[in-house]
C-alpha cells in the first residue's frame, strides 16, 4: 500500500480502490490531481493485481481477500485524523459498496465510478453455465475479452498502458462465480448502504457495465444526499477520458461541498 501527501496542508484523505485487471499506476494522473487540490491519498493493488501479474497471468483470487484488502485500506485512511472519502472504480466500486455496508465505516463521502453491478461484456456465452458447475471446473480458464478501447476512448493513453505487462483479463470459473455472487448481492434492492453522501458516475458509452443498473442502484438506496452523473461521450474508466479534467472538477466539487457542510473552510 502506498501513501501520497497533499502538496499543501491536507483537508481530507482519499482512499482509492481500483478495478479488475488494473493496478495503481493507471491512477497516477488522478492521484496527482488530488494531491494538488489538498488531499492525502492512500492506495494499493488489489490482491493478485499489479506486480504479481508479471509471473501469474490468471485471476483466481478469493473475493474474501479483496474484502479484507478494502477494509485495510479504509483503516489506513482513517489513521490520518482527517475526513475520509473513498473512490471506487469498476469492480472496486462494488467492493466499496460491500465494505461500507458490512463494516459501516464512517466516511465523509463515497464516489463510485462505473460500478460492476451487471456486466454487458461477459467472459463467454458459456461462463454462466460453467460458473454453476464451479466445483467441477472451478480452475478452468476463461478470458474476459476486454481491450484498452473498452476502458477508454482516449487513444492518447493507449501506448503507455500497452507497455505495461500487467493488464491480464484471464480468470478462472471460480473467480467469475464469486464475481456473479457479489454483483447479485449488491444489486438486491433489499441491500442498503449507510446514509453517506454518495456520487455515482458512469459513461454513456460504457461497453463493460450496464449503466441502467448503476442508476437503479443509487435510486433504491435510502440516502439523504446522492448524485448520479452520466458522461455521454465516455467509456468505462472516466479518469482516463479526454474529459477527465471536467470529471475531476465534478468530483472535487462534491467533496468540497461535503467538507463545507462538516465545518471545514475550503479555499
Amino acid at each position: 500500500m502506498w501513501k501520497w501527501d497533499a502538496q499543501q496542508a491536507p483537508k481530507a484523505v482519499v482512499a482509492i480502490i481500483h478495478g479488475a485487471y488494473e493496478y495503481h499506476y493507471w491512477y497516477m494522473w488522478l492521484i496527482e490531481q488530488l494531491r494538488a487540490n489538498g488531499y492525502d491519498v492512500v492506495m494499493g493493488d488489489l490482491p493478485g493485481h499489479g506486480e504479481v501479474k508479471r509471473s501469474e497471468h490468471i485471476h483466481n483470487e478469493s473475493f474474501r481477500d479483496y474484502e479484507v484488502f478494502v477494509n485495510q485500506t479504509l483503516k489506513v485512511a482513517m489513521t490520518h485524523d482527517l475526513p475520509v472519502f473513498v473512490i471506487g472504480q469498476g469492480l472496486g466500486a462494488t467492493l466499496v459498496m460491500q465494505g461500507i455496508r458490512k463494516k459501516s465505516i464512517e466516511c465523509a463521502g463515497i464516489i463510485l465510478l462505473s460500478p460492476w453491478l451487471q456486466l454487458d461484456n461477459t467472459p463467454s456465452k458459456l461462463s454462466g453455465a460453467l460458473a454453476s458447475m464451479s466445483k467441477i471446473v472451478g480452475n478452468m480458464k476463461l478470458t474476459h475479452q476486454l481491450s484498452l478501447s473498452d476502458m477508454t476512448n482516449n487513444e492518447d493513453s493507449y501506448p503507455e498502458l500497452q507497455n505495461q505487462p500487467i493488464f491480464s483479463t484471464h480468470i478462472t470459473v471460480s473467480w467469475y462465480k464469486e464475481l456473479q455472487h457479489l454483483m447479485r448481492e449488491m444489486s438486491n434492492d433489499q441491500i442498503k448502504i449507510p446514509n453517506i453522501p454518495t456520487l455515482v458516475m458512469t459513461g454513456g458509452q460504457d461497453r463493460i457495465t450496464n449503466t441502467v443498473a448503476s442508476r437503479k442502484w443509487v435510486l433504491q438506496q435510502h440516502l439523504s444526499e446522492f448524485h448520479y452523473k452520466e458522461w455521454p461521450n465516455c467509456r468505462h474508466n472516466l479518469h482516463m477520458e479526454e474529459e477527465r479534467e471536467e470529471i475531476f472538477h465534478y468530483m472535487n466539487d462534491f467533496m468540497a461541498n461535503i467538507l463545507r457542510s462538516l465545518g471545514y473552510i475550503i479555499e
